[in-house]
């Protein structure tokens, strides 16, 4: 997150420098530090990989490969390219008997596109196949294969497609190191016309796999973008017509700008997806990047997806370079989406929401809504079952309620995190161990205390970074440690294979018995959120004070930070509490959903307390409030670093 990277700026040197920086690239003024004119990247944190982006009217949809996850291809949706939500998945299994359900295999590609008065979702799965429908929410249709012969060759995978300016698609096709290819789509969605042979792109392997190419057209030019392979490198290439002709394209070289920043704390973007244009004339693009920063190693997160402007010297185009520091939002206006997080779930509605996924096909049939009202069980086949989302974040505490009789000791029911080959796994679960028992356990590491409160009982794990601490309660008020926390860096990490391509995983899992479930809460309004933990930022850094870190302004106008997908729960609280230290009188600002258009909630007096790491409780009286938002805190104006927050909780 990016409290990371801008944010060990202790030296004042460094934080001037961090500073002018995030202004040069907003042309910053006080309303900065007053309301969201800003974002930070990633927008999509998490596994999502090989993006796609589509603009049609005012809207935007996101869709991309996802691998074994099913049900297949999540469809994402925006107003602003900055805030996302899941609004449908294209392919169900029941209609995907032929694509197979082990990591790093499923679908790959999911390339939305909108031609012919119908959107249509490109994907390869032992070969390519596309389904359509009249709206990106669906219902999409069933899955059609896409007829090749010997002309134009096999038609691979991570392909897209690009519409020319008179509405005539065409697919960009790639499969192995050397075959780039394109050709018509018809009204049927099947391919036609004839061939223009690309082979010659990476014939001497210039661009590793020059692998997920996309096309854009501006000012009569044809552009051309291949990725390299998986350790990043994006490319451009140009022409004024469309032809097999070699001596007719210009090789432009990189796409993205140098980095200039010492720790931007992602690897080399690439794959993005083909950039389009907004009505104010500005271009836009996504692209996938593993997480990396001072040594640390988050690959096993997946390949998280951010938002870049494009800027064009003439006709030659250039995505920014990768920053970790606040750019200018895109000219759109809100919606009320809220940032890309780990989903809450009371379980309340009769069908899944399209959040979730599953790891098998099996498991996707395995489960009911409606045999318990407000609870969802999880009936496993054979083992294990799971129901889960795609990480988002190094601080949470997940909280849930699971009714589950643990008999013998192949039964086990409670929360679960899996990396993307499934090979590191960790549970808080009830089980059965000589009695019924509570354990935390990451492959040989087991915390684990008896099982005092029966079959209903609640579950919560916290993660600070790359540590997992577990706790069990009777009702959901008072916790019960199961002891120190346990290391996730195994989980974290990167794997063989890349981690089948795929990132961790988090939510629930039965075994052996059927097991019910009554909600599940990804941030805990009701436990302390720690502070480091926030994505988007203006004007604050994170630093080191004594063992824990914590976060302040770096300027005289204030500034703030946004968590995503806090739960306030059902009931409102009474009040909210923060744990800060402050060499100065100030009152910090708690809001709801954004700084301008959503809700002051609370306003907290924060007295002297000595200075940096004495720390106090100040707490405050809360609107009437519930629900799933994003929490912004802001820091009053005056002096700099004057007033350091390490946590904020929600009370009863």
């Amino acid at each position: 997150m990016k409290n990371r990277y801008c944010a060990l700026l202790i030296v004042a040197g460094l934080a001037i420098t961090c500073r002018s920086s995030i202004l040069a690239q907003t042309g910053s003024g006080k309303s900065d530090y007053r309301q969201v004119n800003t974002y930070v990247n990633p927008v999509l944190p998490g596994d999502h990989p090989d993006p796609t982006l589509l603009k049609v009217g005012n809207d935007f949809y996101h869709c991309g490969s996802s691998f074994h996850f099913t049900p297949y291809m999540p469809v994402y949706h925006s107003k602003d390219l900055v805030h996302w939500e899941v609004i449908s998945r294209v392919l169900p299994p029941a209609k995907a008997g032929w694509v197979s359900d082990r990591p790093s295999e499923g679908t790959w590609q999911g390339a939305i596109t909108y031609f012919y008065s119908s959107y249509w979702i490109y994907f390869s799965a032992n070969g390519q196949w596309f389904c359509k429908a009249d709206s990106p929410a669906g219902p999409w249709s069933d899955p059609v294969q896409i007829r090749t012969n010997p002309v134009t060759g096999p038609l691979g995978y991570d392909n897209s497609i690009f519409i020319d300016d008179d509405g005539k698609p065409y697919m960009v096709i790639k499969n192995g190191q050397k075959m780039n290819r394109l050709q018509a789509l018809g009204r049927d969605g099947q391919l036609t016309d004839s061939v223009i042979n690309l082979d010659w792109i990476n014939a001497k392997l210039q661009y590793s796999w020059a692998e997920g190419p996309v096309m854009c057209k501006r000012n009569g030019y044809y552009f051309y973008f291949p990725a390299g392979d998986v350790s990043g490198g994006q490319y451009v290439l140009r022409t004024k017509e469309l032809t097999s002709d070699s001596t007719k394209w210009e090789r432009l070289g990189n796409f993205f700008k140098p980095v200039t920043e010492n720790n931007v704390g992602f690897s080399r973007p690439n794959h993005i997806s083909a950039p389009i244009q907004l009505s104010d004339g500005t271009w836009w693009t996504i692209g996938q990047s593993y997480e990396k920063y001072d040594g640390d190693d988050w690959s096993g997160t997946g390949r998280q997806t951010s938002l870049y402007p494009v800027i064009w010297e003439g006709d030659r185009p250039w995505g920014m370079a990768p920053t970790t520091s606040p750019i200018k939002n895109p000219d759109l206006p809100q919606s009320g989406i809220l940032w890309c997080s780990v989903k809450s779930d009371y379980f309340d509605s009769e069908t899944m929401n399209a959040c979730w996924h599953f790891l098998t096909r099996q498991a996707a049939a395995s489960f009911s809504l409606t045999d318990k009202k407000g609870w969802v069980k999880l009936i496993p086949n054979n083992g294990q079952t799971h129901l889960v989302q795609k990480e988002t974040d190094h601080y949470y505490n997940v909280v849930s309620k699971v009714d589950f009789d643990a008999i013998d000791a192949s039964t086990s029911a409670g929360i679960y995190l899996t990396n993307g080959n499934q090979k590191v796994t960790v549970t808080l679960s009830s089980c059965f161990n000589d009695g019924k028992k509570i354990s935390l356990k990451l492959d040989t590491v087991v915390r684990m205390i008896p099982n005092r409160f029966g079959n209903v009982i609640w579950l919560k794990l916290e993660r600070k970074e790359h540590e997992l601490t577990g706790f069990c309660s009777g009702d959901g008020e008072n916790w019960i440690s199961l002891g120190k926390p346990i290391s996730s860096v195994t989980l974290d990490k990167a794997q063989p294979n890349f981690n089948s391509w795929v990132g961790t995983s988090l939510g629930l899992f039965a075994e052996g018995k059927p097991a019910y479930f009554d909600l599940f809460i990804c941030k805990d309004g009701l436990s302390p959120i720690i502070a480091a933990g926030y994505w988007n930022y203006y004007g604050i850094k994170t630093l080191m004070s004594g063992p824990e870190k914590a976060v302040t302004n770096t300027s005289v106008n204030g500034g703030w930070f946004m968590i995503s997908g806090v739960d306030l729960g059902n009931k409102p609280p009474t009040g909210v509490e923060i744990v800060a230290s402050s060499d100065k009188k100030g009152k910090i600002e708690i809001w709801l959903d954004d700084l301008k258009e959503g809700q002051l909630i609370a306003s907290i007096p924060v007295k002297l307390s000595g200075g940096e790491n004495k720390w106090e409780s100040f707490s405050g009286a809360v609107k009437k409030i519930s629900g799933h938002h994003d929490l912004f805190v802001k820091f009053p104006e005056g002096k700099a670093g004057s007033i350091f927050i390490k946590s904020v909780r929600f009370l009863k």
